[in-house]
């Protein structure tokens, strides 16, 4: 939603206009407070009031102390005679405080609301004994403090509720950006609305968009550039490979440049595979277990060459062929470095408490150098220097990509007793979305 055209513009409008609210709207708290709570005052000007009249009863004698007394509801009491007092913050401090700056300060104060409201108000300097003082004829509340403590939580509640805004406004359009950059680093297509973001934020995400446009054109065109060699080679290839089997000259030279040909028919479908990346594809429901039998049967129909060892696994959230190219670079790749002695597994793991599907392709070879386990899975990158091998060196690069596409990993480990394990961990109870990638 756009904001209004009132409405700042920039993150320095809008935190100017922010602390000017709350700074005005605590002051209009705190004149509220003093206008509901203005007893403090009272009860200062009473205790002035009860130290003069103290000042009269003690100045004068005889019967003019009498008719004070009446008049004023005073009461002159031996020390036994005076209850003890009650605590009752402020208010017992004020009246302590007071008198003895009024009278002295050795003068004594008790203060209670029970039977009756009373101040008893010992003063050395005036006269000996304990006058009793009659308060207001309801008691002290003392549980003003709790109303203090209200208005102070409250100013302190907006006061955090003010940040906690402030805070948003910042990181709403950062956590944005985080979002969109990561989406776009996972191949989708995503855009940042620019018409309800503060001008600050709003270059940013039209620059980030560009880029968004101008990585999606690049892709588009490497796709294109890369379809259409591979469609314009076969061709060509396929008239070779026939003339190579019409030709009568030696069968062993044909033989070998029939081989070569085929390989070349090999990587223009690598080509073809990572440029297919199966995003398209439904996501179903499916037993992993049977997309693995189905991956090694071709190389099982005439002698078992890739041993299963497959435990019982629930249903995962698949895309078929895309994951069964998965285990078919992985068996080929084994097949082509090592030999036809491949082993497959497939069981859960925990970590924690989440459960997660593994799926381990093993051969007996050579292995790879530690320092090229890495690199190998970057798309024309082979790992055969230690193994021989042939190819674009596109396979791992879309098996990486396939595990991606169904939240999972994929990494290489150097087998104790020889050998390379390629091994896949899948999250179980993780529904993809169509165009998860």
């Amino acid at each position: 939603m756009k904001a209004p055209a009132w409405f700042p513009q920039s993150f320095f409008a809008r935190t100017l206009w922010l602390v000017l609210a709350v700074v005005l709207f605590s002051k209009m708290l705190t004149l509220v407070y003093l206008m509901v709570n203005e007893d403090v005052l009272v009860d200062r000007q009473y205790s002035h009031g009860t130290a003069l009249t103290l000042r009269a009863y003690w100045a004068v004698k005889g019967d003019d102390r009498a008719a004070i007394a009446r008049a004023s509801g005073l009461r002159l009491l031996d020390e036994k005679e005076v209850p003890i007092g009650e605590y009752h913050w402020p208010y017992s401090e004020v009246f302590e405080r007071q008198m003895q700056h009024e009278l002295g300060t050795d003068t004594q104060v008790r203060v209670r609301t029970h039977p009756s409201p009373a101040l008893w108000v010992q003063a050395p300097s005036l006269g000996h004994g304990w006058v009793e003082v009659p308060l207001y004829p309801f008691a002290l509340r003392g549980q003003r403090i709790w109303s203090v403590l209200a208005w102070s939580l409250g100013i302190g509640l907006l006061s955090t509720g003010a940040a906690w805004i402030f805070v948003s406004q910042l990181n709403q359009p950062l956590n944005r950006l985080v979002f969109a950059a990561r989406q776009i680093g996972k191949g989708h297509s995503i855009r940042l609305p620019v018409s309800d973001t503060p001008s600050e934020m709003t270059e940013l995400y039209r620059a980030f968009n560009q880029m968004a446009e101008d990585v999606e054109q690049a892709a588009r065109e490497r796709d294109l550039m890369l379809a259409g060699v591979s469609h314009d080679l076969r061709t060509p290839l396929t008239r070779l490979r026939l003339s190579l089997e019409l030709m009568h000259s030696d069968p062993e030279l044909n033989e070998e440049m029939i081989r070569d040909v085929e390989d070349m028919n090999a990587i223009l479908d690598q080509f073809l595979a990572f440029i297919r990346d199966g995003r398209d594809e439904p996501v179903e429901q499916l037993d992993l277990g049977d997309i693995i039998r189905e991956a090694a049967a071709p190389y099982n129909q005439h002698c078992e060459q890739v041993h299963l060892h497959l435990e019982p696994l629930p249903p995962l959230s698949l895309r078929r062929i895309s994951m069964k190219r998965l285990l078919t670079n992985l068996i080929e790749n084994a097949m082509r470095y090592a030999g036809p002695d491949v082993d497959v597994t497939a069981s859960i793991a925990q970590e924690g408490s989440a459960p997660y599907v593994v799926i381990s392709v093993m051969d007996h070879g050579k292995g790879l150098d530690p320092a090229e386990i890495e690199e190998v899975f970057n798309p024309f990158i082979r790992g055969d220097r230690a193994r021989g091998g042939q190819g674009a060196g596109l396979g791992l690069a879309i098996v990486k990509r396939i595990a991606a596409q169904h939240a999972g990993t994929v990494e290489l480990r150097n087998r104790p007793e020889g050998g390379l394990e390629a091994r896949i961990c899948l999250p179980l109870g993780l529904l993809l979305p169509r165009d998860a990638c």
